[in-house]
């Protein structure tokens, strides 16, 4: 079900560890909605700390200050770097005896779900993912939450995105996540072989003047997935291990994570997300795509 976007009570904060292209979108929606929102910077990119900035991320010193003040903890790293923002928080815990719920957003499976859980304890774990890009760039993006407490997170003045509470079973938004992901990622890597090899053939404009005609402009998704594509790639393994989980062959997202291993390597993944052009032609993707 959907929550309703309620007034969080006032005695809310909420902790933002990865505040990147979609950590800062997401404390943007909430601190436009009234929150306050805070990041620990120690240790992280300039790049980071200037899109903070710039969605009115209230910066504090490191995590234990992060989680003495913060009432909840919502994750956004990359997906391989998940177990290691849980092991980061469960040490801060300790240190300080913080006792925040924490929402992990990352696109990781049921499985390495479970084991951030297990990291956390004793704080309390709400699963969570995203789809959609970043409120701050598109308004929409959906945000899972499942769960005992994900009602908490549902609730809160979320802007320009659609909170939805999966129920009390965690481990449910990691799920849905490795599906719509599979779908929208491997579209985005099916297009971007594509076109390359329409390129290498020849036949480049008439491949995507039938793909355009079918629906399929995937341009842009492409040159926003290179952006990303190091990040990609440890998802790519992770819905590969969620369909191994259920039976399905993993082999086709093993392979589409090595056709974003070579993505990340290309002069396209050196831009950075919001630097994409809004409108790119094919063939300006492919050369682009070109190793230097």
């Amino acid at each position: 079900m959907t929550a309703p976007q309620n007034e969080a009570p006032s005695t809310f904060v909420v902790g933002l560890v990865g505040a990147g292209f979609m950590g800062s979108g997401l404390g943007w929606s909430l601190r436009t909605g009234g929150m306050r929102v805070i990041t620990a910077l120690d240790g992280r990119s300039g790049r980071t700390a200037r899109l903070a900035a710039a969605a009115g991320i209230e910066p504090v010193d490191n995590t234990d200050i992060l989680l003495r003040t913060a009432t909840h903890v919502l994750v956004v790293t990359p997906p391989g770097a998940a177990i290691a923002a849980a092991e980061t928080l469960a040490d801060a815990a300790k240190r300080t005896g913080a006792r925040p719920v924490v929402a992990d957003m990352n696109a990781i499976s049921p499985t390495t779900a479970e084991m951030v859980a297990t990291t956390l304890a004793p704080l309390d774990f709400v699963d969570g993912s995203i789809s959609g890009p970043p409120p701050n760039v598109r308004a929409g993006a959906r945000l899972y939450f499942a769960g005992s407490r994900a009602g908490e997170f549902a609730a809160l003045p979320w802007q320009h995105a659609i909170p939805i509470d999966l129920g009390g079973r965690a481990g449910a938004a990691s799920a849905l996540k490795m599906s719509t992901a599979s779908v929208y990622k491997g579209l985005v890597a099916l297009y971007a072989q594509a076109i390359q090899a329409a390129d290498a053939y020849g036949v480049l404009d008439a491949v995507v003047a039938d793909l355009d005609d079918a629906g399929y402009d995937l341009r842009h998704a492409v040159a926003m997935g290179a952006t990303k594509a190091h990040r990609y790639v440890p998802e790519m393994l992770e819905i590969a291990a969620a369909q191994a989980g259920v039976g399905l062959n993993p082999d086709l997202f093993a392979a589409f994570a090595d056709i974003y291993a070579e993505m990340a390597t290309t002069p396209l993944a050196s831009d950075d997300p919001e630097s994409v052009p809004d409108v790119m032609t094919a063939a300006e993707v492919v050369a682009r795509l070109r190793k230097s």
